[in-house]
């Protein structure tokens, strides 16, 4: 079944090319084609073209219909080109000609847009979730290891003092901007398309405003034309905040793998996180840290490969955009998959307690005494060229005590300030709202 078919048949080898992958990739989109379609003839019975029997009627069987897209027993058959299709036909089975007025005032491209907004904004809550996780895993860490001490570096040789405190705490406030910028990508998501139809709009008088009410957005995109431009738009946008979150646990994995290697020994994984080799007796490898790191690091370059699809396109609906799907849609499982793996290794990693004491880390104390120095009256030049001169002539010596003090140091870690912002970014997407406007259409 073809929603646009004419009695003309399609070349069998540019069909299979033309759908692509979208049948087995839209049985992902199902529960939200259905959510749309509840919503857009709830409408449409109110402005006129449908009746209220009818109405009661595709309800009721769109609500059966909604079960098995999530119960998994929901299949697009053979011979289908999409989702859009597969549920018209199950409707036009089960109800005759009544199921084939659902699709007044609608096109296969605001249907596609509002289907992508609907997933994307649901896991977008899912990721939110799983970053929340995290981000108390770290915040736990930080605060039960803000008195051990490591070494930090920069250009990989060791520079001055840090703590694990700090370093948990660091990629905790990371998720934290991370979500400013994933909310900027929800009020992108979190506008209603419906209604643009093929992106010019329609004759009927359609509602728009019923059907935002009714799928819990928060506004709609006005302009039909620009309704339809989002497409691909809206999925880059939303992509810039997956690689953003992928490159905190990127960096983050990156220092897994090093901190757990024989050279730096600062933290340890359980034996059964690891895995070994074939051929050396003694290996236990951070392969967890590895793949976080790989899967990661594809996932940031999302952005880049959506743009190449949409960066010369004139205004209007291409079937270029289809390709986007392939890679936008399953990202979320990927990412989310990584943020709870992620969850697991770092709950139960262990560290190291007696790092900084060791004599190859004496020198990144050289800074604490330039400003113990600077305190007690020297300028700061004479200083630095004081300590430097001992450490030239291998005379300095330190008591590898820090006193830092101010905010966001390794004294004055701030976790409560960060812990609060992180607080209010996930009040502002209001899930409630969306879940409630679910419920009642679900439950009208």
């Amino acid at each position: 079944m073809k929603l646009w078919d004419k009695g003309v048949s399609v070349d069998k080898k540019i069909e299979e090319f033309t759908v692509g992958k979208d049948r087995e990739l839209d049985v992902l989109l199902a529960p939200f084609d259905v959510l749309g379609t509840m919503a857009h003839i709830t409408m449409l019975e109110k402005i006129g073209l449908l009746e209220k029997d009818e109405l009661t009627l595709l309800l009721k069987e769109l609500k059966a219909i909604y079960l098995t897209t999530i119960d998994g027993s929901f299949v697009i058959d053979n011979g289908i080109e999409d989702v859009h299709s597969q549920v018209e036909l199950l409707l036009t089975k089960k109800l005759g000609d009544i199921g084939k007025k659902v699709h007044s005032g609608r096109s296969r491209n605001d249907q596609v847009l509002l289907d992508l907004k609907l997933f994307a904004r649901d896991r977008i809550e899912g990721i939110i979730n799983a970053v929340e996780q995290l981000f108390k895993i770290l915040q736990a860490k930080s605060e039960e290891h803000k008195e051990t001490l490591i070494p930090g570096y920069t250009h990989l040789q060791v520079a001055m003092p840090s703590s694990f405190g700090l370093w948990f705490g660091a990629f905790a406030e990371s998720l934290a901007d991370d979500l400013h910028i994933i909310k900027a990508a929800w009020n992108v998501v979190n506008q209603n398309p419906l209604g643009a139809a093929a992106g010019y709009g329609s004759s009927f008088p359609l509602d728009r405003s019923l059907t935002t009410s009714l799928l819990g957005f928060d506004d709609m995109n006005y302009n039909v034309v620009y309704a339809q431009m989002g497409r691909g738009k809206m999925e880059r946008t939303v992509a810039f905040a997956i690689a953003s979150i992928a490159g905190t646990l990127s960096k983050l994995a990156m220092d897994g793998c090093l901190f757990m290697s024989q050279n730096f020994g600062f933290v340890k994984l359980p034996d059964e996180l690891t895995t070994g080799s074939s051929i050396m007796p003694h290996k236990k490898n951070p392969d967890v840290f590895e793949l976080i790191r790989g899967k990661c690091n594809v996932l940031q370059t999302l952005p880049q490969t959506i743009g190449a699809v949409t960066t010369n396109l004139p205004t209007g609906y291409f079937r270029d955009l289809q390709v986007i799907k392939e890679t936008f849609l399953p990202a979320f499982n990927e990412l989310q998959d990584s943020i709870e793996i992620t969850n697991f290794a770092i709950e139960n990693i262990t560290i190291n307690k007696n790092i900084i004491t060791d004599e190859k880390y004496k020198l990144a104390f050289t800074v604490e005494e330039v400003n113990r120095l600077v305190l007690e009256g020297v300028p700061f030049r004479d200083a630095y060229r004081e300590v430097g001169m001992k450490v030239e002539r291998g005379e300095f010596e330190t008591d590898y005590v820090v006193s830092h003090t101010h905010q966001g140091s390794i004294g004055n870690l701030c976790n409560s300030e960060i812990s609060q912002k992180m607080e209010g970014l996930i009040e502002s997407f209001q899930f409630e709202k969306v879940h409630k406007a679910i419920d009642c259409l679900l439950s009208g």
